[in-house]
């Protein structure tokens, strides 16, 4: 009646309904990615001075921003490109108005004491939204930033939160976690 629409694909996203605990987590992946993770976690839990946390606060998530960034763009030369001037004060001034509202979750995880993985959530209508990441390369042995992807995931289920969503894009960690696919689409309605 007047309009036109157009659908298109977009792109591909992944995301899991929750369980109520880790353990039934572990029961909905495939046998192969539960034991990969368990004995990745492992190889983690031998390393003797490792520990993972969240920044919150506006004042602490700002002051630890360049960390997450330097991890992100260390973690592939895409996300290295993508990252220019206007991306990073798009991602600064994002970071900011979200954890002035409490939405943001800012992850790190440290072996001896050095930032070796990071990943940027949110927490919106119980949903825990993983916008992005990144880790140092030179850790990759020890699997740090699907390990932290995962612990960012248990403690979602510990907090009672229903869904984690990995957001757009196919990468294969999201299936290693257990994402179930689906399609994104674009609609354009325009007036005939």
């Amino acid at each position: 009646q007047g309009y036109s629409v157009e659908i298109e694909k977009e792109d591909t996203a992944s995301g899991i309904e929750l369980p109520s605990t880790w353990d039934e987590y572990l029961a909905i992946l495939s046998k192969k990615d539960r034991h990969e993770l368990r004995r990745k976690f492992r190889r983690l839990e031998a390393v003797p001075d490792w520990k993972w946390y969240a920044v919150t606060g506006e004042e602490e998530v700002m002051s630890r921003l360049d960390d997450f960034v330097r991890l992100m763009r260390q973690s592939s030369q895409e996300k290295d490109e993508y990252m220019t001037e206007e991306h990073l004060r798009f991602f600064y001034a994002m970071a900011r108005r979200m954890s002035q509202i409490g939405l943001l979750r800012l992850y790190f995880l440290e072996l001896d004491g050095k930032p070796v993985a990071t990943s940027l959530c949110f927490d919106y209508a119980s949903s825990r939204l993983l916008y992005n990441s990144g880790y140092d390369l030179e850790y990759g042995y020890y699997s740090v930033g699907l390990l932290l992807n995962a612990l960012c995931l248990r403690e979602a289920i510990e907090q009672e939160i229903g869904y984690f969503d990995f957001l757009r894009g196919s990468e294969t960690y999201k299936h290693h976690l257990g994402g179930q696919p689906h399609d994104l689409y674009q609609m354009v309605v325009r007036r005939s």
